[in-house]
């Protein structure tokens, strides 16, 4: 099989995989500690998970902390319900994840959400205006359907002038891109950067306040109680170290089968910016194409018809639709994914089969 759908989530770097497996010890082993626990055991286990959080810390901008949480959707919501004040808006990107457009929602009143739009290339404007009432502004840094690279540096310029603090989420973009050194607040998940699932972060500035929105016994500083997993940390760990070292390799590496793709399908009409995106995401469409057909018919290839997480929903995206696509033609779009472990031997044998069931709904 052909695996291009690393927005939804990457392969486990082997170097994670060997970071973890001392940290699922069994009986008899000294590795199965609780890392809150106060013995030599649990000592052993809070330093692996301490020495992660230094490996992780590094996919961020100097003069910030970071908590462990189950993944970026968790890191989003305590963020969000974290700096939520009753009497401030919040403002979010109209493409924001789901993770971020349905929490924003779920405040209780009177919170407002304010949506910035974007325009047809899937950019939010960077000189917009930030209403007062704002007190969070939540844009993405790298859009995980269309791939677009949001000006995030001037749009957190664009809050702090509010008033307002700035949330990013990077999961598209950790380890792959420089970070936001602007943000306030920046969530990342562990499986989109060659990690495991099941945890991820939200790094938070100096001098920001956050106040727990999940009650229980006061782990990771107070913000998120529940027993840490140090095999998933420690795997964490591992996955961003080796994205930090092999940032400019693995972005040459991506360009290439970007280039690749690109020529492949110079037929196809992409969909969002052709250059302030990250070339490891083609999102791509092609008119009258039956896209459930089509990924039917190509089952030896891994492949999204949107966003991993709204596949199967039978909504139209409303990524796709905020770029004033139609509902049409937002059908008609695919979306494939590459990076690290992908040949360019994968993405030509996936363009064939591609192709080859396309042509053959003409």
């Amino acid at each position: 099989m052909i695996y291009l759908d690393y927005q939804a989530t990457t392969p486990l770097a082997p170097e994670a995989r060997e970071a973890m497996l001392r940290w699922l010890g069994g009986p008899g082993s000294d590795t199965f500690g609780n890392p809150h626990s106060p013995h030599r055991m649990g000592r052993m286990a809070a330093a692996a998970v301490e020495h992660a959080r230094e490996q992780v810390a590094a996919l961020f901008p100097p003069g910030g902390r970071v908590i462990f949480t189950s993944g970026a959707t968790e890191a989003i919501n305590l963020a969000i319900k974290g700096t939520a004040r009753a009497s401030q808006a919040i403002a979010v990107s109209a493409i924001e994840h789901a993770a971020v457009l349905d929490c924003a929602h779920a405040l209780r009143e009177p919170t407002e959400t304010v949506i910035l739009p974007v325009d047809d290339q899937g950019l939010v404007d960077p000189h917009c205006t930030i209403p007062a009432s704002v007190g969070l502004v939540a844009v993405m840094q790298v859009n995980n359907e269309i791939g677009t690279i949001q000006p995030v540096e001037q749009l957190a310029d664009a809050a702090h002038r509010a008033g307002a603090l700035f949330l990013c989420d990077a999961v598209q973009g950790a380890g792959k891109l420089a970070p936001p050194a602007k943000a306030d607040l920046i969530a990342v998940s562990a499986h989109k950067l060659y990690g495991p699932k099941g945890v991820g972060a939200l790094w938070v500035r100096d001098g920001v306040t956050l106040l727990p929105h999940m009650d229980g016994g006061g782990q990771e500083q107070g913000l998120r109680s529940g027993t840490l997993s140090p095999a998933l940390c420690a795997g964490f760990g591992a996955a961003a170290a080796l994205a930090v070292a092999r940032r400019d390799e693995d972005a040459t590496h991506v360009e290439a089968l970007s280039a690749r793709a690109r020529n492949l399908f110079a037929d196809w009409t992409l969909n969002g910016s052709a250059d302030q995106r990250w070339h490891g995401n083609l999102n791509i469409r092609r008119d009258g194409l039956d896209v459930a057909r089509l990924m039917s018919d190509c089952r030896s290839v891994m492949f999204s018809a949107g966003s991993a997480c709204a596949s199967g929903s039978g909504r139209t995206s409303h990524v796709l639709a905020a770029l004033g696509l139609s509902g049409a033609q937002a059908k008609c779009s695919i979306r494939l994914g590459f990076g690290r472990y992908t040949t360019a031997h994968d993405i030509e044998q996936a363009a064939q089969a591609i192709h080859a069931a396309a042509e053959a709904q003409q």
